[in-house]
């Protein structure tokens, strides 16, 4: 009987511990939480009839013990130093070239994470089991805080690995989600207290309350996302170790990017803004980090901060204003966004009155009603969304918004991504994706089109006298329909009409932004055309063939690939011909140079100052073309310097380092391309 107790006492703790780590580690529970619930139940009954079995790493113990007389204080064996801020790219620019300096080498491999505004922490494990946790406190010593720690959603007890390290110290963030705080708000109004401001807040007064039972009810949840003092273990890089954390059971920093190179980094960094409004906790910037472990201790720290990470950060702004209505935007992709339509409120010198709640997903995941009150923030270059809902002030008049079946505009039947999180409407003659379509067509981005804005994109399609992209360039056969539009006289005519045509000679790069093909912008557009040459010909690749050039992954490469082979694609590329567009040129392979003939073979240059004769585009084309590689740093490794006007500290350091510098008529000149005749080339350079 006794063999039977303990094997069952073994079975939940197993059970239990393996829920735990699913809800907490992998986001994806099994159960409801009140079978867990129950199933801690049966265990405590156990534990307390039975305490020859009790065991200091049993999940039971998460649950919340006694209170504590108080917090003894705790040295830290590494410090917890703090980070040091980047407001402005140019403060990325300079670090990322000092750490180029520093290791001379043009590219270094970074990761990149969300700076979570959280409360620091340190969980000190001793063979597999948690035997401290700390605050980070002045960063040379913090509060003891072990007990409280142990009732952390996602903090184990005891690792999820059978060869645990003589010693782990993993550090993180102790967080309350923003659906939880807008629960616990709620509840301390209901309750007559003073509600927290901010999650970080209540987050942290958690942590210090001396009954752990108490600081359970606020659910903290933890997430990783550093290393302090080991023993027994070590890894290559950061990514690595994040790896290795996870699968001993510790819930790390969510949608870690890696980059390799400032521009892929740049590139990270954006996309990773443009998520921020998804995620479920607040943050206030983005971390980057060299991923190199033995890279990072050779740069060392400074008496504040590593040298070899950086925190790229943005002011935050925030305000409470209504809900009024919430509506639905259908894009030029199919995609329907929900849109929350506000009372205006100003926020960082601008007026808010709308916010995107992006996908049904985040809809669901904020909880918001029609009617709610809610918090807007505003931060750094990430658009305005709504961070949660003040469920406190909730009276019972806020209504449910129920996402639509059918698509508002056409009335299709929408369906959602496989795997994904976007609704869209299946329909390419949808009349909303058609606005969006010739809108984002015209606009700067794609085809530049002087003259054909917003307002007459959708009266000309009110008028019928456009049906898709091709149409645009039959409006000049359409003049005397043009002539009876309201608010449209003869010069503007006579612009848009200029304008329309100026765009046929347009590089194939910008068609094929504007074309509406998913994931192709700017930078896919202008590798399509390097790689392929016309548009006949990308449209004749295979996937797979399209998934060979460089920086065209398999989703582009399949999105092109079923654009030109759909009916919809060949008949535009059919249409967009007859009507004389530059369709591209095509590719002499025979004809073109060998590297060794191009006069920027294996050169890295550095474009600088204020250019008269070149935009910043066309200059880095030049070099691609010519066999070089285009950076935007000066270091040991740059081999020339284009200085245009006003030409600041990347000037003075090439100068400093020896690099060769031209003028940018002599760069134009030494290439050999149209440009200022007066300029002599500087001769052999290399």
């Amino acid at each position: 009987m006794t063999a039977a107790i303990k094997k069952k006492i073994d079975r939940l703790r197993s059970e239990l511990e393996r829920h735990n780590r699913l809800y907490y580690v992998d986001a994806a529970p099994e159960i409801p939480d009140r079978d867990y619930d129950r199933m801690m139940a049966e265990l405590q009954d156990l534990e307390t009839e039975h305490p020859e079995y009790d065991s200091p790493t049993s999940p039971s113990h998460k649950v919340g013990g006694e209170p504590i007389a108080g917090f003894e204080q705790f040295e830290h064996r590494v410090p917890m130093l703090s980070i040091d801020n980047a407001f402005e790219e140019q403060e990325l620019v300079d670090w990322d070239a000092g750490l180029q300096n520093s290791f001379e080498r043009e590219k270094l491999e970074y990761s990149v994470e969300y700076k979570i505004d959280g409360v620091a922490m340190a969980l000190i494990y001793e063979h597999g089991e948690l035997v401290r946790a700390v605050t980070r406190g002045n960063g040379a010593v913090g509060d003891d805080i072990t007990s409280n720690a142990r009732i952390v959603g996602g903090v184990p007890l005891k690792l999820d690995t059978s060869k645990p390290p003589a010693v782990l110290e993993v550090r993180g963030e102790v967080i309350i989600l923003n659906e939880t705080f807008s629960r616990f708000q709620a509840a301390q109004v209901a309750a007559g207290e003073e509600p927290f401001k901010n999650p970080r807040n209540a987050a942290a007064g958690a942590l210090k309350l001396l009954d752990p039972r108490e600081a359970r009810k606020r659910s903290i949840r933890f997430l990783a996302h550093g290393v302090g003092h080991v023993e027994g273990i070590a890894w290559k890089t950061y990514l690595e170790f994040l790896d290795s954390i996870r699968k001993m059971g510790l819930p790390i920093t969510p949608n870690v990017g890696k980059a390799f190179g400032y521009k892929q980094l740049m590139e990270v960094v954006s996309e990773m803004m443009e998520g921020v409004a998804s995620l479920p906790f607040e943050v206030d910037g983005i971390v980057i980090k060299l991923n190199n472990i033995n890279e990072r201790d050779n740069l060392g720290t400074t008496s504040k901060s590593p040298r070899w990470v950086r925190a790229y950060k943005w002011e935050r702004y925030e305000a409470e204003t209504k809900v009024n209505n919430i509506a639905i935007q259908v894009g030029k992709t199919g995609t329907l966004t929900p849109v929350a339509e506000l009372d205006p409120v100003e926020i960082d010198n601008t007026t808010v009155s709308r916010a995107s709640l992006h996908n049904r997903n985040e809809l669901e995941r904020l909880g918001v009603m029609i009617g709610d009150t809610v918090l807007v923030e505003k931060a750094g270059k990430i658009i305005p969304h709504v961070l949660r809902v003040n469920e406190a002030v909730r009276d019972g008049s806020e209504k449910p918004f129920s996402f639509p079946k059918k698509c508002p505009e056409c009335s299709t039947a929408v369906q959602q991504d496989e795997g994904g999180v976007y609704v869209r409407c299946p329909n390419p003659s949808c009349p909303a994706q058609l606005l969006q379509t010739l809108i984002f067509f015209a606009s700067r981005p794609a085809m530049d089109i002087d003259g054909l804005g917003e307002k007459l994109v959708a009266q000309l399609l009110e008028a019928k006298l456009i049906d898709g992209i091709p149409s645009l360039y039959r409006l000049a056969d359409r003049r005397k329909e043009l002539d009876q539009l309201e608010r449209l006289g003869d010069k503007s005519i006579d612009r848009l009409l200029a304008g329309i045509e100026a765009t046929k000679k347009q590089p194939l790069w910008r068609l094929l932004t504007g074309m509406n093909i998913r994931h192709v912008g700017q930078n896919n557009g202008q590798v399509l055309e390097r790689a392929f040459g016309t548009a006949s010909e990308i449209a004749q690749q295979t996937a797979e063939a399209l998934e060979s050039v460089d920086e065209i992954g398999p989703t582009i490469a399949l999105a092109v690939h079923q654009f030109f082979s759909s009916d919809t694609g060949k008949a535009m590329l059919s249409d967009l011909e007859s009507v004389g567009l530059n369709l591209g040129k095509p590719i002499d392979r025979s004809a073109a140079p060998s590297p060794e003939d191009m006069k920027l073979n294996g050169k890295t240059v550095v474009v600088t100052g204020t250019l008269t004769q070149l935009s910043r585009e066309d200059a880095k084309q030049l070099i691609r073309d010519h066999g070089g590689k285009a950076s935007g740093s000066v270091s040991k490794k740059t081999d020339l310097l284009v200085a245009g006007e006003q030409a600041g500290s990347k000037l003075d350091k090439a100068n400093e380092l020896g690099v060769k510098v031209l003028t940018e008529a002599e760069f134009i000149a030494f290439l050999g391309v149209p440009g200022d005749a007066s300029a002599a080339a500087p001769g052999q350079l290399f």
